[in-house]
């Protein structure tokens, strides 16, 4: 396993690789969780990545230069990359967990291989509401980025909106993260299941539904 390095969310320090959920329940209150996880990553030596619909990237990037962040110095640098949803997680208009999950490992490698200690990664994933073709790989995904997260120094922050996913699916999620943000606060989440006994949970679901 890679160096642990440590990184704070929600005042709280933590160390690196660490797979977390956010629930939050407006764009103010994400925002106050993650411009200090963000700035904190930009002035240490980390790659931040920012992923969310291309629609709201104006806004996100006013939102960090307000905060004092020198947005065209970093991007241009490449310590911050604002990536847009459409080419990341539903490029193609449809979601590959195995290419997502492909995609993420080469930018950790690359970030290593670039020289910062660590990557810090905000993913905001409303565009699981889209009922695109692959959106139910989104749990097999969220499942391997835990076999994923061991071997690098990184901390993945999936985001979700409380107000716009279902109560099922915001409880799935919570299976798939070993730490969750509620409320602003940052927690040990009690009802994580390790990805080798989801991921054969999931399996067994797929083929009993396939037998149906």
């Amino acid at each position: 396993m890679n160096k642990q390095t440590s990184f704070s969310v929600c005042g709280e320090s933590l160390s690196a690789p660490m797979h977390i959920c956010g629930f939050f329940d407006s764009r103010e209150q994400q925002y106050e969780v993650i411009i200090p996880y963000i700035m904190e990553g930009l002035n240490a030596n980390d790659k931040v990545i920012n992923i969310l619909e291309s629609s709201r990237h104006g806004e996100h990037c006013r939102c960090l230069a307000d905060n004092g962040i020198s947005i065209a110095e970093k991007l241009s640098s490449g310590q911050l990359e604002v990536l847009a949803s459409e080419n990341t997680y539903i490029n193609g208009g449809k979601f590959a967990a195995d290419k997502m999950y492909d995609m993420l490992e080469n930018t950790l490698l690359s970030a290593s291989r670039g020289g910062y200690e660590s990557v810090r990664a905000c993913g905001d994933m409303v565009w699981a509401l889209k009922n695109l073709p692959g959106t139910d790989e989104l749990l097999d995904y969220e499942a391997k980025l835990n076999l994923l997260t061991p071997k690098h120094s990184c901390s993945l922050i999936c985001m979700y909106d409380v107000s716009s996913f279902s109560e099922s699916t915001l409880k799935d999620v919570l299976l798939t993260h070993p730490y969750v943000i509620k409320d602003g606060k940052i927690s040990k989440n009690e009802l994580y299941v390790e990805p080798s006994a989801l991921l054969s949970s999931l399996s067994d679901l797929q083929s009993g539904s396939l037998d149906s």
